[in-house]
């Protein structure tokens, strides 16, 4: 039996002229969570449909995927049996209260009332929606909808869940409390693939992750090895143009990688010391030294451009 959740071999998705994925092909272990990262357009959401039966990919004989061990251009229903699903929008009935909403959808599972009340009063504790469980939807904040939804995709216990983007848009404690609850479920055993544009949430919560553009896979790892090996540890962040002025003749001759941007810089290296010896030349405010975190890695590898889907 295969040790991954999920295998993609060589998919592709075209809307008119417009290859939203293109030859794209990745796994995902068992148990763990995989993150799809990616600007706007990327695919990202489009590869997530297609491997819960929402789309269909481009026939091609060379392709394939297995989801739990079905394919979802003909066992679409046999995944979704065995999967939860949070879309990017909060599709939640606002005329229902927050129970009703959950139990409504577990009639879609075939859940009797037996067992459905006792697994979302479960749910409600986890997701901390207990007190809220006679509340209409239109009265709940928005990261109250988000963990709704959340409750939602795993009333039937799913070995697989689907996330797209599940914290856009929210305050920083409710996407941490989130991040809280998606740690529970892996540790429970669950698989968890999810797309985000929060580089955080990826490194926090992703033990692989690729990043897409255009459709194409650009990089996969582990997201603290892909940083650790593929970016200089440290970054000097210089807030304007006239600041990089300042310390651009001491650059010279050094091993610090700088990239220019239209209003700022952003000097790489190796040792904190060499970008020390330049925010020394600068005043308070000009400058701010960092390690290197993901977003660099994101931006290197996808550009800073903004493409026409953005």
């Amino acid at each position: 039996m295969s040790l991954n959740a999920i295998d993609v071999s060589n998919i592709f998705k075209s809307y008119d002229s417009l290859k939203a994925v293109d030859g794209l092909s990745f796994s995902v272990t068992a148990g763990s969570c995989f993150g799809l990262l990616g600007p706007n357009g990327a695919g990202k959401s489009t590869i997530m449909k297609i491997l819960y039966g929402k789309a269909s990919r481009d026939k091609n004989k060379d392709s394939a995927i297995n989801v739990l061990g079905f394919d979802p251009s003909t066992d679409e229903l046999s995944i979704k049996y065995l999967s939860g699903v949070v879309p990017q929008d909060n599709n939640l009935d606002e005329e229902l209260n927050v129970e009703q909403n959950l139990l409504v959808f577990s009639k879609f599972y075939g859940m009797a009332a037996s067992k459905a009340i006792p697994r979302i009063n479960e749910l409600l504790d986890l997701l901390e929606l207990n007190e809220k469980r006679r509340v209409r939807i239109k009265e709940l904040s928005g990261g109250m909808k988000r963990r709704l939804v959340i409750a939602r995709a795993l009333l039937n216990n799913p070995k697989l869940l689907f996330l797209d983007e599940p914290t856009t848009g929210l305050d920083p404690q409710v996407r941490h409390a989130i991040w809280d609850k998606l740690r529970f479920l892996k540790k429970q055993g669950m698989t968890i693939l999810i797309t985000t544009h929060y580089m955080e949430e990826a490194f926090q919560i992703c033990d692989q992750l690729a990043i897409l553009d255009k459709g194409k896979k650009v990089i996969e790892g582990n997201p603290q090895n892909l940083v650790n090996s593929m970016i200089e540890p440290y970054v000097l962040e210089i807030h304007s143009r006239s600041a990089y002025e300042k310390i651009k003749e001491f650059i010279t001759g050094k091993s610090i990688r700088v990239d220019l941007q239209e209003e700022n810089a952003l000097c790489y290296a190796q040792t904190a010391q060499e970008l020390q010896t330049l925010a020394a030349v600068l005043q308070a405010g000009e400058c701010f030294l960092r390690q290197a975190n993901l977003e660099d890695l994101f931006l290197r590898t996808t550009g800073r451009a903004l493409n026409e889907h953005q």
